[in-house]
């Protein structure tokens, strides 16, 4: 249902051009099939079902809208009642096409500013809670919310088509949907809520997108620095949870276990991007990427060419992340103190203000200086701060080793 969702909406908006109906009947066709399938089997054509059932809920919504507005004369609506009846004609002559790519750049709606339309693509595309997507913005949820009701409104109100761009209007929206399917992969490969490190499905689905895009752009370097970037990181997922989902940092992980099918493909996608046109946020966490995989051990890493990565990451992007990645860098090649003394310059980002990450990196470098009761009071206070229980289980076991050492 997960892969599908997308895909419905994309048909649904191709045929009724309305977000917020449309959003709406996909939710009651998911809802019809978690009660009907179980029992009745799901249908040969699930995709299909899905759409005939939302076109239907879309039906009975514009009859309602016209009856209310007393327009019976001006529109005549024709739709299916039988929610196990054959799929509307158009959607019955190409039952394969994926609207995935269609809605990913749909969302992206010349009418939003960046932030919402990625928002907005957050919620359609990758089925993103309004927390999870207030988590990656770095923002509360309620200030999350309104700005997704906004963006809807803003696309209803802009009388510009929803539809598949031009391809030059598609060029122009590329870093929205790029950045997009960035998010997606992060909130897959480390769920920021919940009970479960990984979400498979979503990491899983960013990357079959991001194939799409690069299939569509096969020469934007961007587009191959990003789909490497994403395999490259899934590459690790074996090695960084233990038997019972605990969470394995970097620096302990078996790498006996990374997938080396998708470090070689990797590798090679970053390569030749590098090798041609500017050079891009996308292809430098890639070319990040790909220096801790290709090292044959933690102690092999090759942490000077990871700052210098970071360096030209750091002016190209105004970030905190960057920056607190650079200040991680940093300490690994000068020393736990200068990377103690770049994290200051975070403390006054608002982005980053009570983020458990600056809170967990301090704790780590503190430990590396030696500073044991600063370290144990900076994992408590990132452990108070997340929201992902495998990362608040790793981080109060942090406190409890080194509670324990210092006894």
């Amino acid at each position: 249902m997960r892969e599908l969702a997308p895909q419905v909406l994309g048909a649904v908006l191709r045929r009724f051009r309305n977000f917020s109906s449309a959003e709406d009947a996909v939710q009651e066709a998911l809802l019809a099939a978690a009660i009907q399938w179980p029992d009745a089997g799901v249908p040969d054509n699930p995709r299909g079902w899905l759409i005939h059932v939302a076109c239907r809920r879309m039906g009975d919504h514009l009859r309602t809208e016209i009856a209310r507005r007393r327009r019976e004369a001006d529109y005549t609506i024709q739709t299916p009642h039988d929610d196990q009846g054959s799929p509307p004609v158009d959607i019955a002559e190409n039952p394969d096409q994926d609207d995935t790519l269609l809605l990913l750049f749909m969302c992206c709606h010349p009418a939003l500013t960046s932030a919402s339309a990625i928002a907005l693509t957050l919620r359609a595309v990758g089925g993103l809670t309004t927390s999870e997507i207030a988590n990656a913005f770095l923002v509360p949820e309620a200030t999350m919310a309104q700005r997704i009701s906004r963006a809807k409104v803003s696309i209803k109100n802009s009388g510009v088509p929803l539809e598949m761009p031009s391809p030059r209007e598609r060029v122009e929206r590329l870093s929205s949907v790029l950045h997009v399917l960035y998010l997606i992969f992060n909130e897959g490969y480390a769920s920021s809520i919940g009970p479960d490190l990984q979400r498979n499905d979503l990491a899983h689905e960013a990357i079959r997108v991001t194939r799409a895009v690069r299939n569509l752009l096969p020469d934007d370097c961007e587009v191959a620095g990003l789909l490497a970037l994403m395999l490259l990181t899934d590459a690790r997922r074996a090695a960084r949870t233990g038997p019972e989902g605990e969470l394995i940092p970097l620096a302990k992980q078996d790498r006996r276990l990374w997938d080396r099918s998708a470090i070689v493909e990797g590798v090679a996608l970053i390569s030749n991007a590098l090798s041609h046109g500017s050079v891009g946020p996308y292809q430098l966490q890639a070319a990040i990427a790909a220096v801790h995989d290709e090292a044959q051990s933690n102690e092999d890493t090759d942490w000077p060419q990871i700052l210098a990565l970071y360096s030209l990451l750091k002016r190209m992007a105004d970030n905190p992340m960057v920056t607190l990645n650079h200040a991680i860098a940093a300490a690994m090649v000068y020393g736990a103190r200068t990377g103690l003394e770049l994290l200051a310059s975070l403390d006054a980002d608002e982005r980053l203000a009570g983020h458990y990450r600056l809170a967990a990196v301090r704790a780590h470098l503190y430990e590396m200086t030696g500073d044991h009761a600063a370290a144990i009071s900076q994992y408590r206070a990132a452990a108070g701060q997340t929201t992902s229980i495998p990362e608040r289980n790793y981080l109060i076991d942090q406190a409890a080793r080194l509670a324990t050492h210092r006894q």
